[in-house]
């Protein structure tokens, strides 16, 4: 048989290409008369079968791991909405854990009743961000320190 041939065979009886046979021992291959004699010359290693050949994953490891490291994530590679980059929801829970953190940290110098208020005012979207949050308490607690100074006013008028 020819060299090709011996290579049709062999691509028929390993189920594979012929560009992935690989003929070692060119003179044995071409005596080589029957399927049998082409499954001898595997065995006798006069031919191999070289191994499937994929696409690496390495390049991809290495460009995952950069983009982790915060390469290729700047505002000139960004596409799409600015909701592509970080949905409205990552957004709003990163937001309303901070809010409420916030307000966990200044909760002992809160009444529990205003505690509660802040807490639903924060579910409810009242504040933009933790300074907003710290404004609107330091405006509480002044207006509850005038409010306890006007009583104490009062109180002292009409005794």
């Amino acid at each position: 048989m020819s060299l090709k041939t011996v290579k049709r065979v062999a691509c028929r009886i390993f189920g594979c290409g012929e560009s992935r046979v690989v003929i070692a021992d060119a003179k044995k291959a071409s005596e080589a008369l029957s399927a049998d004699d082409v499954r001898e010359l595997f065995k006798s290693g006069a031919m191999r079968i070289s191994p499937v050949i994929g696409v690496g994953r390495g390049k991809a490891r290495k460009n995952k791991n950069a983009r982790h490291a915060g390469r290729g994530r700047g505002v000139g590679s960004r596409r799409g909405s600015p909701n592509a980059v970080l949905s409205l929801k990552t957004r709003w829970i990163a937001k309303v854990r901070s809010l409420r953190a916030a307000l966990r940290a200044s909760k002992h110098s809160l009444a529990n009743k205003d505690y509660a208020k802040l807490y639903r005012m924060v579910k409810g979207n009242a504040f933009a961000s933790r300074r907003q949050l710290r404004e609107h308490i330091n405006a509480m607690a002044s207006s509850a320190s005038a409010g306890a100074a006007e009583a104490g006013q009062k109180g002292a008028k009409k005794a």
